[in-house]
């Protein structure tokens, strides 16, 4: 009788061998994972600020997908044969992993359990509970530009297909804010030939205009009305900013600057947006705002001092100059170590608590590198105390330390709008794991 013995050990060995090597990839990368999560959780990391994967563990499959279709990095991970939220504080909410899951064992979802996050309610085509007024983008919970861009297209298409108005004194529609969501809308408003203006108080670009200079920014491939395909994979701030400002003119966007909305009241036509240069009168209103609302301050004698700022915009223009930067968070991090490299005299990264916890470990690294370089000072436990025009005083341990200083660059937050929107009745609910 024939023998098969030879055949199959010719064929099981390498398939062992395969096997073998796969175990050992899968148990090294779920090390890999167990530790970056431990990592997260002793950092205070664990919970995600905004949009992100909610993991149903008796659907997943363990297969990996959703990690290596997340273009973030090591967001997610593989525990125990299961996907995790291994660094959820860098989740931007890109959804790139639930599109890729096999067994739809994932859904998008705003805060957690333990820790809700507070939005305004919209309905499906960005409606609040205020007929007529829209929101969409970062105030709305997107903070992710494709997300921004589309949600200002959506919004305005909803509007566009209800009846116009007759008056020639009403709008259609204002626009508040020109940030990427803002700016869709304000296009595809030409697009559809609707009467609008778009009102923004500080910058074109709004939250990408306030990155430090050189930051990149990523995004995925989204539809611009009136322009097409915005292909960018990933692209800097100035070029993201120039792409905009030449779709604006190409289309000849009208944009009325340093124009704050101070209330919107209900009128029989639909809404009077009042601001410091007089009312708009129209049917609908977007809101196409940040959600860092108004600059969270220190309190102190001297803030109200011209060197004192609450951004970082361009870090070569710090170059020589002792700089003092008050936070904690990604925003504070980034900020100090771009004033290094940027050639700043002296960096002073103030922040009250024990540890950067809250910043992202990427930028953590980077700041811990700095300080053991000595070219970044990092004064732990301390709180500035007192701003004078040639120094300032940081209070740490009991102690008050005088520092030279040129300019004062304060990373805290914002005070959420939230006091804003519901003067015109748009309720605010909080999300604790939920779509």
């Amino acid at each position: 009788m024939p023998t098969f013995e030879p055949a199959l050990a010719y064929y099981a060995i390498p398939f062992f061998a395969v096997l073998t090597l796969y175990v050992g990839i899968r148990r090294r990368k779920e090390r890999h994972a167990r530790a970056r999560f431990e990592e997260a959780v002793s950092a205070g990391l664990a919970e995600p600020v905004s949009l992100h994967p909610k993991i149903d563990p008796s659907l997943c499959l363990g297969c990996a997908t959703c990690a290596r279709a997340c273009p973030e990095g090591d967001v997610l991970g593989i525990i125990g044969g299961k996907a995790v939220l291994i660094e959820a504080a860098s989740c931007i909410g890109h959804g790139a992993c639930k599109t890729a899951c096999p067994n739809n064992a994932i859904s998008l979802v705003f805060g957690t359990e333990t820790r809700g996050i507070d939005l305004p309610r919209v309905e499906s085509n960005f409606e609040t509970n205020v007929p007529g007024i829209f929101i969409a983008g970062e105030l709305g919970g997107m903070g992710l530009i494709r997300n921004a861009v589309e949600q200002g297209r959506q919004a305005l298409s909803a509007i566009a297909q209800r009846p116009r108005t007759q008056h020639r004194e009403i709008l259609d529609v204002v626009i508040v804010g020109s940030g990427p969501a803002g700016i869709s809308a304000s296009l595809a408003a030409i697009e559809a030939g609707l009467s609008f203006v778009t009102l923004e108080q500080e910058q074109f670009g709004g939250t990408v205009a306030h990155y430090p200079r050189g930051k990149l920014v990523m995004t995925r491939p989204v539809e611009l009305p009136l322009v097409g395909a915005m292909s960018f994979t990933e692209v800097g701030k100035e070029e993201l900013l120039s792409f905009w400002t030449k779709a604006a003119e190409e289309a000849g966007l009208h944009i009325v600057y340093g124009t704050r909305v101070d209330a919107v009241h209900r009128a029989a036509y639909g809404f009077q947006v009042e601001t410091a240069g007089g009312t708009y009168h129209t049917r609908h209103v977007l809101l196409a705002i940040g959600r860092r609302g108004t600059p969270r301050k220190l309190g102190v004698l001297g803030e109200e001092l011209p060197k004192v700022v609450y951004r970082l915009v361009d870090p070569e223009q710090y170059a020589d100059r002792h700089v003092l930067v008050v936070g904690g968070g990604d925003s504070a991090l980034e900020a100090a170590a771009s004033l290094v490299e940027a050639g700043a005299g002296s960096v002073v990264l103030s922040y009250r608590g024990a540890a950067f916890a809250r910043a992202k470990s990427k930028n953590r690294t980077r700041v811990e590198a700095l300080v053991e370089a000595g070219t970044l000072t990092a004064a732990l436990n301390s709180d500035v105390a007192c701003i004078t025009p040639e120094a300032v005083c940081i209070a740490a341990q009991g102690q008050s330390h005088w520092l030279a200083n040129d300019a004062l660059i304060v990373c805290a937050g914002g005070i959420l709008p939230t006091e804003f929107l519901k003067s015109m009745g748009v309720e605010i609910e909080t999300k604790y794991g939920t779509a």
